[in-house]
């Protein structure tokens, strides 16, 4: 118990210090998320990466809490992918390399042995997803890191109540790293997660709840794994959906998220990461609820329901602006007119030149 508050309070600590001591050198390096209408350094998620590894290896190094080997293959997963992430936000990186890395990562952290290998595959594809998903959320100010605090203490209770302590240590670790990153994350952002923290944040969460699930029926778990990502899957099929109904590309990035829309709609950005928050936090308690076995597993169902409920209602919202139309040379004759019609003024022009 006094371990537990110890790490968390000197992850919290040395992640605010770390958030705040690496945004200068991401300004200087050009380290710098330009799709704001402000320049936001990106290298915060890098102080939460190193404040979540410093801590849980200086507590096992010192004797205090030894790791088992499913919790140090999980962190140096996680490691790469955070490694991965970070080279993303330093030079441009194709989203498909991006996701087959995390991919890699994560084959190596599911434990087959309890899940087996037909129901392993499927837990790969829906660790990538949530961690994609973290980073789609980075989007907003504050709002990748205030889900993810909710969403590992969640993950917390679960891997608690499975008697795994040493992943709950970590968990909880986590959560105080990503509450001092918040203290320079909160609207108006000082420093952002960038690729770096978010891919971080979502692999050892989503990597994290797929352990604690292991071993329980195949049904249930699904339902708790959803309930658990409710926010990030909802915000990951309104943005498909809004894009394949608009004819766009799936990569291509456009005002179309959950927080874009729901700003659309009048509210502020902090009120908009408050109410996600607590959206995310409503998933995360029936999926916390279903695991216990105090509600019965068709309590997901309405968290479902819900979910998809707000997807259809803000997919009406427009975001795309028109279409370019494509641009002519100023003074040219033929910007107009069809073919068959500009081949008449080209014999005209000629006719008239002599």
């Amino acid at each position: 118990m006094l371990y537990g508050i110890a790490a968390a309070t000197t992850a919290l600590l040395l992640a605010a210090f770390l958030a705040a001591l690496f945004r200068l050198p991401a300004l200087r390096l050009g380290i710098i998320d330009r799709r704001r209408q402000r320049p936001l350094p990106l290298l915060g998620g890098a102080g939460v990466v190193l404040a979540t590894c410093l801590v849980v290896a200086g507590w096992e190094w010192a004797g205090v809490a030894p790791l088992g080997p499913e919790i140090r293959r999980l962190l140096i997963a996680a490691g790469a992918v955070a490694l991965l992430g970070l080279v993303a936000d330093v030079r441009r990186v194709k989203a498909r390399f991006l996701v087959g890395g995390t991919a890699v990562a994560a084959a190596c952290v599911v434990p087959y042995g309890e899940t087996g290998f037909l129901m392993g595959v499927p837990a790969v594809g829906w660790i990538v997803l949530v961690a994609v998903g973290f980073k789609a959320l980075d989007h907003a100010d504050a709002l990748a890191g205030t889900v993810g605090v909710v969403t590992a203490f969640g993950v917390g209770v679960l891997a608690a109540a499975e008697m795994m302590d040493e992943l709950a240590v970590l968990l909880s670790v986590l959560a105080a790293a990503l509450t001092g990153f918040l203290m320079h994350n909160w609207p108006p952002a000082r420093t952002g997660l960038g690729a770096c923290g978010s891919l971080f944040v979502g692999f050892v969460l989503a990597s994290s709840a797929v352990m604690t699930r292991a071993g329980h029926a195949p049904a249930s778990s699904a339902g708790v794994l959803y309930a658990l990502s409710a926010l990030v899957t909802a915000d990951v099929l309104l943005v498909t959906l809004s894009r394949r109904l608009a004819g766009r590309p799936l990569l291509r990035g456009g005002p179309d998220h959950l927080a874009h829309r729901l700003r659309r709609l009048g509210l502020t950005p902090q009120a908009v990461t408050v109410l996600l928050g607590v959206a995310g936090f409503a998933g995360v308690l029936v999926g916390v609820l279903v695991h216990m076995a105090w509600i019965p597993v068709s309590g997901v169902y309405w968290v479902g329901v819900g979910a998809l409920v707000v997807v259809l209602g803000l997919l009406r919202i427009k975001v795309y602006g028109p279409r370019r139309q494509p641009s002519f040379p100023v003074g040219d004759p033929f910007r107009t007119v069809g073919h068959s019609t500009s081949t008449q003024v080209r014999a005209q022009l000629r006719v008239r030149n002599g």
